[in-house]
């Protein structure tokens, strides 16, 4: 008969009573004190697993390798009567089926599919060692410790300072990503500063790039990406999915990815693709706005998807294709219309052949593949075609390739004609039908580069993709690719009798130079050649922006003899409409009088820059603040206006950015965070220059 609140009270009493009898029994049962993740980066774990690099507070470690932690009880921990467990969980409904909820026990008699076992005790500190599994989810796991008691399980509060990432790991042979060579697995894996490939075939060039895979905030920027894409838990163990979905993230075409391409030459509103130093930035950015980034070209993709897949621990590297042709309709043939005099119909050639293509390689098995196609395969952001629906490339087995299997997943066929398409000018006549009249084989997918391991020199792996030009396995492989619907030029056009020969040139940007035209007869009579020099102003995706060079000479060559027709071309007729990479394409087509035959050349001068000049002083010590400066002057008689210059150095100096003038020195201070050889890098960008850049090489003592 007691009122509302005198029951409460009373039962609140009885509840305080019970407690007071239970509590001299519970402190003898086992309690948790205190969880040492062992997380600094000079402990064994981050050392073990080689993440001792990643500037993060957590612990990070690799799947299919065993790494430790300490827990510090309330008492002595005693085998035969205390049971405790480990439990993992990732994502927002842990499922043990599933593999987001794993419990880890330190005894033989239970294990699950991640192995537990206790490597030391010494009073209340008992000293657990766990190895994942080799095929785990990679993500951000919380770590909770839970011990068993006659009144249910005691289990530790969620917090923070317990997460931890697990990565991929090419050091473990039961991992897909397994690599089996130390100075790949180092340059593909651990390298952050990368070189990569530009330019022109025989005109190569190279770009600095800071990958930056180890720095703040960038491993969660790079599972941000997949959260975004709202990739599934249960698929972020595997590497082949991964790369799929990351290949359509990393562009903003269909999902507001990471990255705006822009290849129109105007980036007011944005940051041009060539002032770029680092992925830094980007990944940053994308992260904090949950935004696309402007903008990007090929090389920034791929140099930011390499980011991604070398902070996530799958072996990549960027890879450089000189000549590289966008087929799309899959019929390997990239085709030029000429008129009946060998005049090139810029209106109805539709075809262009990229002075150079970049994409990624990364390394993983492929058990959805015959055996033999695992190892290297091509990914690529850059927004092209569709795949399954989405802007996207790969990944696409590199020996798949080499050897005509276009069958097989991901886009082989899109790859394969990127390097073994034929160029075809056809002469149009006057009904409007086409005839092949030369066919070139080798032109396209001339060089395939990447950066040598552990060096700053070039790597030539063309021989990975195809087989050498001309050879008869070359031809197994095309007859094999035709087995799969990709139709080559099937015509032979007779040779002509007189070739035409373009020169290599080396010419900085605001030269007035001579462009000298070779046509030598090799045959036994007089022979006149109706030519048509044209040169023009081109993106490097061999997209024409202006003509700026025309001429029609007539050249009467006599038997066996060479003659040169010389084009004197003015800086003031280019320098307007350049476009920020400085490519001249010079096209040299003509029509044999005599025999009625066609001869053609193509040439791409990249004209070259003025240079940063980087100078880094101090004592190049661990902690100890040193000094780089960046001295810039204008060779032009123009002012240069709206320059911005960014600088970075990996383990030396976060990205930094200011606005100058036309001729300008920057002094900027950094502290070096670790030992080693590195460089700072910089790149000078505004709209009457592009792509000025410099390097200088800085060696850090402990």
């Amino acid at each position: 008969f007691f009122s509302t609140t005198k029951k409460r009270n009373i039962e609140n009493l009885c509840i305080l009573c019970l407690l007071s009898l239970f509590l001299p029994v519970c402190s003898e049962y086992l309690d948790i004190s205190e969880v040492d993740m062992m997380k600094r980066p000079d402990e064994s774990n981050k050392i073990a697993h080689h993440t001792a690099l990643y500037h993060s507070d957590y612990l990070i470690v690799r799947r299919g390798q065993e790494f430790q932690v300490k827990i510090t009880f309330s008492r002595p921990y005693k085998p035969a009567e205390d049971k405790f467990a480990l439990e993992f969980v990732i994502g927002s409904s842990p499922q043990f089926s599933k593999g987001t909820y794993v419990p880890v026990f330190p005894t033989k008699q239970r294990q699950t599919t991640w192995e537990g076992r206790i490597t030391n005790t010494s009073d209340n500190v008992v000293t657990m060692a766990i190895t994942p599994a080799a095929n785990c989810i990679v993500g951000k796991y919380q770590m909770y410790v839970a011990v068993v008691t006659p009144y249910g399980i005691r289990r530790t509060r969620k917090e923070s300072t317990r997460d931890m990432y697990i990565l991929f790991n090419p050091w473990v042979a039961g991992d897909a990503v397994f690599l089996d060579d130390e100075t790949e697995r180092q340059e593909c894996v651990m390298t952050e500063m990368g070189i990569i490939y530009h330019g022109s075939y025989d005109d190569i060039a190279e770009r600095d790039w800071n990958y930056g895979q180890f720095n703040y905030g960038i491993l969660d920027s790079c599972l941000y990406i997949m959260d975004r894409a709202e990739m599934p838990i249960t698929n972020r163990g595997d590497p082949i999915k991964i790369v799929r979905v990351a290949s359509a993230m990393l562009n903003s075409r269909d999902d507001e990815g990471v990255l705006v391409g822009n290849w129109s030459g105007d980036y007011t509103y944005g940051v041009a693709p060539t002032s770029w130093t680092g992925s830094t930035d980007i990944l940053l950015t994308y992260n904090s706005s949950k935004m696309p980034v402007c903008y990007a070209q090929c090389w920034v993709y791929a140099a930011v998807f390499n980011t991604f897949l070398r902070c996530l621990g799958i072996p990549s590297r960027v890879v450089t294709n000189y000549y590289s042709a966008h087929d799309n309709d899959g019929n390997l043939k990239t085709d030029i219309i000429m008129d009946e005099n060998g005049k090139i119909d810029r209106n109805r050639t539709r075809d262009s052949i990229w002075n150079y293509h970049c994409w990624n390689e990364c390394y993983m098995s492929r058990p959805d593949l015959p055996p033999g196609f695992g190892g290297w395969q091509v990914v690529d952001a850059t927004p092209q075609e569709t795949s399954d629906g989405m802007y996207r490339c790969g990944p696409a087995s590199v020996q798949a390739i080499k050897h005509g299997q276009i069958c097989f997943p991901f886009d082989a066929a899109f790859v394969f004609a990127e390097i073994n398409s034929d160029v075809v000018f056809h002469s149009r006549r006057k009904d409007g039908t086409l005839e092949p009249v030369r066919v070139n084989r080798t032109h396209v997918g001339r060089l395939v580069l990447t950066k040598s391991p552990g060096d700053v020199t070039r790597r030539d792996i063309t021989d990975q993709y195809k087989f050498a030009e001309g050879s008869t396995e070359e031809r197994t492989v095309l007859e094999k690719a035709e087995e799969y619907g990709c139709k080559r030029e099937k015509s032979s056009p007779p040779a002509a009798d007189v070739d035409v020969v373009l020169p290599n040139l080396e010419i900085s940007v605001g030269d007035n130079f001579e462009l000298n035209v070779e046509f030598e007869n090799k045959s036994d009579e007089r022979r006149t050649v109706d030519a048509y020099i044209s040169g023009s102003v081109v993106y490097y995706t061999g997209v024409a922006s202006t003509e700026f060079l025309f001429l029609t000479p007539r050249v009467v060559i006599e038997p066996k003899m060479n003659k040169k027709e010389v084009a004197i071309v003015e800086s003031k007729k280019y320098m307007k409409r350049l476009v920020e990479q400085a490519n001249l394409h010079f096209i040299v087509t003509g029509k044999i009088r005599e025999t009625g035959l066609i001869i053609t050349a193509m040439k791409v001068v990249t004209l070259r820059n003025p240079k940063l000049i980087i100078e880094v002083s101090g004592r190049g010590k661990v902690s100890e603040e040193m000094i780089a400066t960046v001295e810039f002057t204008n060779p032009f008689s123009f002012n240069l206006e709206n320059v911005y210059i960014r600088m970075e150095g990996p383990g030396m100096m976060e990205p930094k950015l200011v606005i100058g003038g036309s001729s300008l020195t920057w002094t900027e201070y950094f502290t070096p965070q670790r030992a080693g050889t590195s460089r700072v890098i910089a790149t000078l960008d505004c709209p009457a220059l592009r792509q000025v850049q410099g390097q200088a090489s800085v060696t850090i003592n402990p």
